[in-house]
């Protein structure tokens, strides 16, 4: 089993630290605002790494934290004119009530920052006594990041470059400017715990080191998180960890592409953030787990206009070949035992799941086909696929009350979108003539395809 390893930039042979164990982390969600489609991406991911490891044979703990008190809660706070800690608590009730709809699972393990200040205090008081930490005069606790001549392993940044994309806040308390607070004075009205500094409350990075080492001890396998986390978030963590312990503090380093609306980068400031219990009220929480990972979990999710609904039609189309097989043999079974394997071996490639993915379309071909020469080993081919690909969050619904509720959710004909989808894998073997060919047919059938870098865009024909 390979998994790639940001640290070392390459895919490794996955071997845990303790033989048939696996403790994997993964940084959570700032609860200062509702769930949009990228808490929901990674969310998925890693509860999908953890089943597979568990489907491999490993006794998997996993982790996940919430953080529930930093600058942007405490502005929300301030925004609402509720306590910060009841602010945190109300959006943790809603998120995780919009993750019930997308039905992922709870981690082993939850944690949160403001349950773990005790632990937070000690780990900044042992980083000062070992001098790679320091208390300015005004309450503030900071990491030298001198002291830890590693900094910059896993990002790839250097002194000079460190301080890009990062705010610095440097009012003459700390000794260099990329330095970063481990514990922030408290100012007046904010939420606050007393500490050797006097009030105040950690800083972001720091919560996430001590919760682990209070979760786990000094070492896990695996650590993961978006890719923009990777600096300085996750170099930090680096820092601080291994600065106390001496020890390397996660063996991988795992990180998620993000999440893109029509090319650009979603964010709040460019009004494009799509909030997860939005999509939710529109399409299957299948069709949304499809749709995100078709892509690979290391590549960027670009969300175009049709991404969703295309993906409800693939469900649509596999869940109607489903539920033909399952009608036409009820008595049957039984499974195949080569789509289970050639599954683990695509996931076992890093977790490819988009390669797993699009082999379902050649599946449900076979089992239309042999749905129709009256083959039962149509049910067995439908059977085989519930199984497996549940793992990934897939075909655990009843067929015909899948269809009955979102099989109009893109009114194209199931002959439409098998030509659509033959269309396109003749392009991908650069064969052409076959390709035209199929654009006239899909033509006379009263649609016209339009190819892009995310695939095709069926339309109807006036």
């Amino acid at each position: 089993m390979k998994i790639y390893n940001t640290l070392t930039r390459r895919k490794e042979t996955f071997e845990p630290l303790e033989a048939g164990k696996v403790k994997m982390y993964a940084c959570g969600i700032t609860v200062s605002g509702e769930a949009h489609v990228g808490h929901g991406f990674q969310a998925l991911i890693y509860d999908i790494f953890r089943k597979f490891l568990e489907k491999q044979g490993y006794k998997v703990t996993y982790a996940r934290n919430y953080t529930d008190v930093d600058d942007k809660i405490i502005a929300k706070s301030k925004e609402t004119g509720i306590p910060a800690d009841r602010y945190a608590q109300m959006m943790i009730e809603d998120i995780d009530a919009v993750m019930a709809r997308m039905r992922v699972d709870e981690p082993d393990v939850w944690l949160k920052a403001t349950e773990n200040i005790g632990n937070i205090i000690a780990f900044v008081q042992a980083l000062i006594e070992k001098g790679h930490a320091y208390a300015a005069e005004n309450g503030d606790v900071y990491f030298d990041v001198d002291s830890f001549s590693a900094y910059g392993q896993l990002s790839g940044r250097s002194k000079d470059d460190m301080l890009d994309g990062v705010r610095v806040e440097n009012d003459g308390s700390k000794k260099n400017p990329y330095d970063f607070a481990l514990w922030k004075r408290a100012k007046e009205g904010e939420i606050c715990w007393d500490s050797p500094w006097g009030k105040g409350r950690p800083g972001w990075h720091i919560e996430c080191s001590a919760m682990n080492r209070a979760a786990f001890g000094e070492q896990i396998d695996i650590h993961g998180g978006g890719r923009d986390l990777v600096f300085p978030h996750h170099e930090n963590e680096i820092a601080q960890s291994e600065a106390l312990t001496g020890k390397r503090f996660a063996k991988y380093w795992m990180h998620n592409g993000l999440i893109k609306v029509n090319g650009q980068k979603m964010s709040k400031s460019l009004g494009n953030s799509l909030l997860l219990s939005d999509l939710l009220d529109k399409y299957s929480d299948e069709a949304i787990k499809f749709a995100l990972l078709s892509s690979g979990y290391r590549n960027d999710v670009n969300i175009t206009d049709t991404f969703f609904s295309d993906a409800e039609a693939h469900l649509v189309r596999f869940y109607t070949a489903l539920a033909r097989a399952e009608k036409a043999f009820p008595a049957e079974n039984g499974g195949e035992e080569e789509i289970d394997k050639k599954f683990d071996l695509a996931m076992s490639d890093d977790f490819n799941a988009a390669l797993a993915l699009a082999d379902l379309f050649g599946y449900v071909k076979e089992i239309s086909r042999l749905t129709e020469a009256g083959d039962s080993r149509a049910k067995r081919m439908a059977n085989q696929i519930r199984r497996t690909y549940s793992l990934l969050g897939l075909f655990r619904r009843d067929a015909e009350a899948y269809l009955n509720e979102y099989g109009k959710a893109k009114d194209v004909p199931e002959e439409v979108l098998a030509l659509a989808e033959e269309r396109k894998a003749a392009r991908a073997n650069r064969d052409w003539a076959k390709s035209d060919e199929l654009r006239e047919r899909l033509k006379a059938l009263g649609y016209a395809v339009k190819d892009g870098k995310e695939g095709y865009e069926l339309t109807k024909i006036n």
